[in-house]
């Protein structure tokens, strides 16, 4: 690269500098918004799973077992029992009003057929319109359910002559140990936290981008830009980006140190190869809002489309629903989305701490990303020297 070509860049670059300290939409789509993000999700999350979750209780038997019961499931980490209702309709319209979650219903005479191994039912209704409530507690009451139901079978065997061996060996022939890898807490914020904080990144730097474009031909100053790089797109490209890439390089830096500094999060890998990740996400991110722009040459057109790509990324990426469950046209397209790409560097870096060449082709996919804006050079060429806006 040419002195010339240099000093082009350099100009370029102070002049966007200027433009990014002095126009505050910059300051707060580069800075602000995802600074605040990374501190609103995090400590939204602190607690890694809600606790003591409202639930209620309708024990129409009211023995000494199933207050036992009861007691038992008010100790659950997930579940605080506030109301004991006389009827399942009072128990209903509580939680429809939205004072309790879900609600524990144990019929008249449960104690007497369970000694007299009758099988008696126990029924628990939970409100599946909140996901991550609804399925927390079912697990427990569910868990509550089969402990009873092993507590009174155990009762039977041992009052019947059976060794507490014996009766352990009966009702739980198999002995089941599980252990999480990776996340052992179960702690929702280190599943969440780590993709929700790129994903954000990189919605940011689609708009971003296109934005930074967009009012080049807005405001009618494509063409000085352009003449400052000797009309050559490709300069004006890199000098007009670069001090972006640096603060939005700066800023994952930020979130890599925040989650895996400050919060502890799991990072098998180092943070080095996570480092890497970042700065790939966001030339990556660049260079798509790039190719966005010169593929549809209009800044809401662009911008809605970005939006659009963004939002799908954070169901798509496999975060929160695995991509091998998904139907297969949706398996296929998921590699057009950056933010699943580094999702799998996370999983084989941070989560499973192999090592980088594990990792080789969410990395590749990344760089090719970087490509896409080659695919529209000339049609942006044109559109920074020869297009008039109409507002």
């Amino acid at each position: 690269m040419s002195l010339q070509t240099w000093k082009r860049l350099r100009t370029i670059a102070k002049r966007e500098v200027f433009r990014i300290a002095t126009q505050p939409i910059y300051l707060f789509s580069i800075i602000v918004a995802p600074i605040f993000c990374f501190v609103f999700f995090s400590t939204l999350m602190e607690k890694g799973l809600p606790t003591d979750m409202p639930a209620g209780v309708v024990d129409l038997d009211n023995t000494a077992t199933t207050r036992n019961i009861i007691r038992n499931l008010d100790a659950f980490q997930h579940i605080r029992i506030t109301a004991s209702y006389a009827s399942i309709s009072e128990a209903r319209r509580a939680m429809q009003k939205g004072e309790i979650y879900s609600f524990y219903y144990i019929p008249e005479g449960t104690t007497e057929k369970a000694l007299a191994n009758r099988q008696p039912k126990v029924s628990f209704y939970i409100n599946y319109s909140y996901l991550i409530a609804g399925s927390l507690l079912y697990k427990d009451e569910r868990t509550m359910s089969e402990l009873a139901s092993a507590a009174v079978g155990q009762a039977t065997l041992l009052a019947k002559g059976a060794t507490e061996a014996q009766a352990m060996a009966f009702l739980q022939p198999i002995v089941i140990e599980t252990h999480a890898l990776n996340n052992p807490w179960l702690n929702y914020s280190v599943y969440l936290c780590n993709t929700l904080f790129p994903g954000i990144l990189m919605l940011l730097i689609f708009l971003t981008t296109i934005y930074t474009l967009g009012t080049e031909l807005k405001e009618n100053t494509a063409k000085e830009w352009m003449q400052m790089a000797d009309n050559s797109i490709t300069t004006a490209l890199f000098g007009k980006f670069l001090p972006q890439t640096a603060i939005f390089f700066l800023i994952a830096v930020f979130y890599n140190v925040y989650l895996y500094g400050f919060l502890h999060y799991p990072c098998n890998s180092g943070i080095f190869p996570m480092l890497l990740a970042g700065l790939l996400l966001v030339i990556a991110s660049q260079a798509f809002g790039i190719f966005l722009f010169g593929l549809f040459e209009n800044l809401r057109l662009a911008l809605s489309a970005a939006s659009l790509w963004g939002v799908i990324s954070f169901s798509i990426s496999g975060f929160t629903y695995p991509v091998m469950a998904m139907h297969p046209t949706l398996q296929g397209l998921s590699v057009l989305f950056p933010l699943r790409h580094y999702f799998l560097i996370y999983v084989n870096q941070a989560l499973n701490g192999y090592p980088v060449t594990y990792a080789w082709q969410p990395i590749v996919s990344l760089l090719i990303f970087t490509l896409l804006p080659f695919c529209v050079l000339k049609k942006l060429r044109t559109a920074m020297l020869h297009f008039v806006y109409l507002p």
